[in-house]
């Protein structure tokens, strides 16, 4: 009788205690089943407040002094050319559009796996598309409306874009080809200078995405940014290449995924308005100028401000099985393939 006496004392004092904690605004750790008392959560659950504190366990809160007021996700889509500069199949092998639509479907989900979490931030999607057919636009544009989400699709014009420089590469549908890809690229950025207010995500048509990317990528945006009082570059693949030049490279912790700093991205990366304020004349030299590698520009601000990529692999980069730019190591490709289908 005695032991079930001290039972319920110890109950009620542990209730009394949460009742304080709440008041006070602390959190405690049942370390017996890794439960949270105060909030009734799971420490395996999303235990960050966006624009308040991250927490990542067991390293503790994060205060965030550098909130995120908006996001921007600009996509560049063309349904009607498979590889800009190859000949080659991408892995599963299924017709441009299909990766087209899973990239957007890919977004959609993960914006919606994150709504109440992105619920205080602003969040538009602009389609910048070349030459898809209409009935390919009229699928993204259905794939679009599945989210209560502002977006705006944007037909390209080659015509206004004669400023555009590609190399000479003795083929001239491939020279077309890469106009409109920087054509593109420099309309996204036109849109974040002119139209955006903080975060920019740009996304080539060929990354699908895991359910919880957007909710890592604004969140370790926000801790890591406040933690180093920097804005950041984050880019959301894990590329293979990388691990075949043995940089150095620094690891930071997010919300739920390890970051690595690395040097080089391809061109789907998340930014702010202040550093396109302040790379602007090496952003739109990489859109007008063709280099080689293409994203010349980019790797050179990477020389100055941090980038960072995730470990493991936030989405896929749906090239050929064979590329070392494409797929991520340790990723079940498959399953987030089908994971996308329409």
């Amino acid at each position: 009788m005695k032991k079930i006496d001290n039972t319920k004392k110890s109950s009620f004092i542990k209730k009394l205690f949460v009742k304080l904690c709440r008041i006070i605004g602390f959190e405690i750790i049942d370390q017996s089943n890794l439960s949270l008392p105060v909030s009734n959560r799971s420490a395996n659950d999303n235990l960050s407040d966006l624009g308040k504190n991250i927490i990542s366990l067991p390293m503790g809160e994060t205060k965030i002094s550098r909130p995120i007021k908006s996001l921007d996700i600009i996509i560049k889509t063309c349904t009607s050319v498979n590889l800009v500069t190859q000949n080659k199949k991408r892995i599963f092998e299924q017709e441009k559009s299909e990766y087209t639509f899973r990239t957007i479907k890919s977004l959609v989900d993960s914006l919606k796996f994150g709504e109440e979490f992105l619920k205080n931030i602003c969040i538009k999607i602009f389609v910048i598309d070349h030459n898809s057919k209409n009935e390919d636009l009229e699928k993204i544009k259905q794939i679009l409306q599945r989210i209560d989400i502002e977006f705006k699709i944007i037909n390209l014009n080659l015509v206004k874009f004669n400023q555009i420089k590609t190399l000479d590469k003795n083929n001239s549908i491939i020279e077309n080809n890469m106009k409109a890809t920087m054509a593109s690229i420099l309309t996204s950025f036109n849109i974040a200078k002119e139209r955006s207010d903080d975060l920019i995500y740009f996304v080539e048509d060929d990354y699908i995405h895991k359910e919880e990317s957007i909710i890592e990528m604004v969140s370790t945006y926000e801790k890591i940014s406040s933690e180093l009082d920097r804005e950041l570059f984050l880019c959301p693949v894990d590329y293979p290449y990388l691990y075949k030049k043995f940089d150095s490279s620094n690891i930071l912790i997010g919300n739920k995924y390890h970051w690595r700093t690395v040097n080089e991205s391809l061109l789907t990366f998340l930014t702010s308005k202040h550093l396109i304020n302040k790379y602007w004349k090496d952003l739109i030299l990489m859109a007008e100028n063709e280099h080689s590698p293409f994203e010349t520009p980019l790797h050179k601000i990477y020389e100055k401000e941090l980038c960072l990529s995730p470990i493991p692999s936030l989405a896929i980069h749906c090239t050929n099985i064979n590329s070392v730019f494409g797929l991520s190591p340790n990723i079940d490709w498959k399953k987030l393939w089908k994971a996308n289908e329409n």
